[in-house]
């Protein structure tokens, strides 16, 4: 993969804070809407639930999940076009006594300042999640496998 795939990939992880999440609901698929914050070297993700909310019980349940992030449809091209990547993973929850819990909180906060409340909550959980596998298409004819190596060369660009 050259630079200027990594580098788009990177932007549009970073440039984003919207996902579309796919959980599995009694075998069969769910999808919600999520925002996210991202590891500076692009190999973890982290969610902010509520273990209320149907995502997160299914999570609870099965952890396996995908993570589709897109670029913005403005109207203006062929949709087919956007860029976006499809990451497959597990949850995993980080607990309050894990020794990079704050500083995950803190990166969070950064990307969303107005979630602090919502950290005082007791059915708030933070989540990570570490891509095993994805796919990135790029635009027409622009579609690549991704391993975490290639999450890591993007985080570096």
């Amino acid at each position: 993969m050259d630079a200027n795939v990594l580098h788009s990939l990177a932007t549009l992880i970073r440039s984003n804070r919207l996902a579309a999440l796919g959980t599995l609901r009694d075998g069969s698929p769910f999808v919600s809407m999520v925002v996210y914050a991202i590891s500076d070297d692009l190999t973890s993700f982290y969610l902010h639930l509520s273990r209320l909310a149907v995502h997160t019980r299914d999570i609870i349940a099965d952890p396996r999940l995908s993570l589709l992030i897109n670029e913005t449809d403005r109207g203006e091209s062929d949709p087919q076009t956007l860029a976006r990547v499809s990451i497959q993973g597990d949850a995993a929850t980080v607990s309050k006594t894990d020794s990079d819990y704050e500083a995950i909180k803190n990166l969070y906060l950064k990307k969303f300042p107005d979630a602090e409340m919502r950290f005082s909550l007791g059915d708030f959980d933070l989540y990570r999640i570490e891509p095993k596998s994805a796919r990135y298409v790029g635009g027409f004819a622009q579609a690549f496998n991704l391993t975490i190596e290639n999450f890591r060369e993007a985080g570096k660009v």
